[in-house]
């Protein structure tokens, strides 16, 4: 006796969904993001404040404050989204340069060498010359 695995239609669909190239590509977009929000994180808070912290007067950014309004951790997460929007600005930039020097290249390739038809295979070939033969008859 045999037993039969029933699966959902869900299922299946989901793991046609997830599997799919541009899903997988996503995913390892949003884990690398993550490490990489991690690492600015960092460089602003360990680097970058301390800078900022000899100028101001609390001594420590996120002290700051004005009436109540706690502003100085606003200020780092701005410094941190301005250093993430930077990075990767200048990172789609040099992919989009990359992606026209290759497409430049192609082209000039594509131009260089007229396409060329491709032979005749030698069936059809035989099939037109019968074709040939019946019609003269």
């Amino acid at each position: 006796m045999e037993i039969k695995k029933i699966t959902p239609a869900w299922v299946t669909e989901f793991k046609e969904f997830a599997l799919k190239g541009n899903v997988m590509d996503m995913a390892v977009g949003v884990i690398i993001g993550g490490a990489f929000g991690k690492i600015v994180t960092s460089l602003v808070q360990d680097i970058i404040m301390p800078a900022f912290v000899l100028i101001t007067p609390a001594g420590k950014l996120d002290k700051l404050a004005w009436h109540g309004i706690k502003y100085g951790n606003f200020c780092q997460t701005i410094v941190d989204f301005l250093i993430i929007a930077l990075s990767i600005f200048f990172a789609i930039r040099i992919l989009c340069k990359l992606r026209a020097k290759t497409k430049g290249e192609e082209e000039a390739k594509a131009e260089e060498k007229p396409a060329e038809p491709a032979p005749t295979p030698e069936d059809i070939q035989l099939l037109r010359e019968i074709r040939d033969a019946l019609r003269s008859k």
